[in-house]
């Protein structure tokens, strides 16, 4: 972690820096351009009329390139310092607005961004870059748009929107952000560094999953009509006021001796209805997951949150009314809908080792239950002993997300072809992990257990 923290800081303090590996690049160019046009005349090619043209020519082409490069250079100085003016005096903050567009079954998350009142270099770009949790960095984003104002044609700020993609899915939070003014060759990128507060979740995928038909076992309030008994637990607090005919044996005398007021316990009672089913997700971990290789932790956890996700969006399509039951205690936004409150608890939830699954799972209410990879096999076989058929079990297999072919792996190793990301880093060090031999010895138990 010290080293992974250490790199992030480096790379934060490089963003300041304002030259760029194309001013090395365009520098070595125009250095070698200019000898090449300024080569003295040999009395060989002194005689060739054509020459003394061309060499006019290319130079009138060369300057001419430089002056437009000069321009979108002194430009780009200007609007970076008449943009540090603005934020001296307050005037202009980056705004940013995240949003997520659903294309067929796949959710992507997008980023709009607007820059008030700054101004464009000429033939320049205006990027952006936040920065979040411990020094870490998004991708730059450009703001190329131009927003006007209302019922007006003046600019009111430059714009842009981008698709955001941050390596896990869980809450980050924004710590600030950096502009970069850049000319038009990217000699020069001059950074304005912002503070910022906020935070964005970045929600699960959706898979194609098929589930089931199931049925609730707990019964709130009779709305849908189903075709077997279930139990139905009563009023408010299970209790009425004493009526002639109530058993008195089912007077709550604490009640009586609190506030001189006879009320009776409402039984459970079976009733033909239903109305909410019970969704469990245990991120329960019998295995150590602080221990060496987090890394793959963190790709399981993604990729047992896009299940969990899959399943839950596939259950909300039938008739019943879905309640999660989170493992994990989190305070959430109240203006948010129900789905979108469970999205963000999934989102949020991480590897845990204190609520096991057993004692988090309730047999007589839970219809669903979703269970990883990491699950204790011991406390499966108990819950399979208390639980009847109609529960219905989810096994995510997480080892599934490491496998790919070795031959492939080989061919890229031949031709030097790196690892894209993280993800296809680790896939290639699977079959030499140490973790991958108690992760699929907890696999093979899970799976004798649920055959």
């Amino acid at each position: 972690m010290k080293r992974k923290s250490l790199k992030n800081r480096i790379l934060y303090v490089f963003q300041f820096v304002p030259f760029t590996w194309n001013t090395a690049f365009f520098g070595a160019l125009f250095f070698a351009s200019y000898k090449f046009l300024y080569i003295p005349i040999t009395k060989e090619n002194a005689s060739d009329a054509q020459l003394p043209f061309i060499r006019l020519m290319a130079s009138f082409v060369g300057w001419l390139i430089l002056a437009i490069v000069l321009l979108s250079v002194l430009s780009t100085i200007a609007t970076w310092l008449y943009f540090l003016w603005l934020r001296q005096q307050g005037k202009s903050k980056l705004e940013l607005h995240f949003f997520s567009e659903e294309k067929g079954r796949k959710k992507k998350q997008f980023l709009e961004a607007a820059l008030p009142k700054a101004i464009k270099p000429v033939l320049g770009f205006v990027k952006g870059r936040l920065f979040y949790d411990n020094q870490q960095l998004t991708d730059r984003f450009t703001l190329l748009s131009s927003r006007r104002q209302k019922n007006n044609l003046l600019r009111d700020a430059i714009t842009g929107k981008s698709r955001i993609s941050l390596p896990d899915i869980k809450e980050y939070q924004i710590k600030g952000n950096i502009i970069f003014f850049e000319d038009m060759l990217q000699i020069i990128s001059l950074p304005v560094s912002q503070p910022m507060g906020g935070n964005f979740y970045q929600s699960p995928k959706t898979l194609l999953e098929k589930v089931e038909d199931v049925a609730p076992k707990k019964t709130d309030t009779m709305d849908i009509r189903i075709d077997e008994l279930r139990k139905v637990e009563g009023e408010f607090l299970n209790y009425k006021d004493f009526e002639s005919g109530d058993d008195v044996r089912r007077i709550v005398w604490k009640v009586f001796a609190k506030n001189r007021e006879l009320v009776v316990r409402i039984p459970e009672r079976m009733e033909p209805y239903a109305s909410h089913l019970y969704f469990y997700a245990s991120f329960y971990s019998s295995i150590n997951t602080n221990i060496l290789g987090n890394e793959y932790f963190a790709e399981m956890l993604n990729f047992y949150k896009t299940n969990i996700w899959s399943v839950y969006e596939e259950l909300q399509k039938k008739e019943w009314k879905i309640k999660y039951v989170p493992d994990q205690e989190f305070t959430i936004n109240e203006n948010v809908t129900e789905q979108e409150r469970d999205e963000r608890i999934v989102s949020n939830s991480d590897w845990q080792s204190t609520f096991t699954t057993r004692s988090y799972f309730s047999p007589k209410k839970g219809t669903v239950l979703v269970i990883s990879s990491l699950t204790d096999p011991k406390e499966l076989a108990q819950i399979l002993e208390e639980s009847d058929t109609s529960v219905r079990i989810f096994y995510v297999q997480l080892s599934q997300i490491f496998h790919q072919y070795v031959a492939l792996n080989w061919i890229k190793s031949l031709f030097f072809i790196p690892a894209p990301d993280r993800l296809s880093k680790l896939k290639s060090r699977w079959i030499f992990s140490p973790l991958r031999r108690q992760i699929l010895k907890n696999e093979k138990q899970i799976e004798a257990l649920l055959k």
